[in-house]
């Protein structure tokens, strides 16, 4: 997965792996900082919609975050 994102991203952003996320069983699992957003079970063929939507244009994959912090509007 890291893999996927760092060949994809321009050289502005920054691609890193981290520790545990403490959400086990939701995984694989991108955290977006500083935007705090989080997207779950995100799968390689879906790394392009995340980079191009949200870290060129700046506009959240909806269809994609992670329920238990970004629950779904009214």
């Amino acid at each position: 997965m890291l893999q996927a994102f760092s060949v994809q991203v321009d050289a502005e952003i920054e691609v890193r792996s981290s520790g545990c996320l403490a959400q086990c069983g939701n995984g694989p699992m991108v955290l977006v900082l500083p935007d705090q957003i989080w997207y779950s079970g995100v799968q390689p063929i879906e790394v392009s919609t995340v980079v191009d939507r949200h870290l060129r244009h700046d506009q959240p994959v909806r269809k994609m975050l992670y329920r238990k912090f970004h629950p779904p509007s009214l």
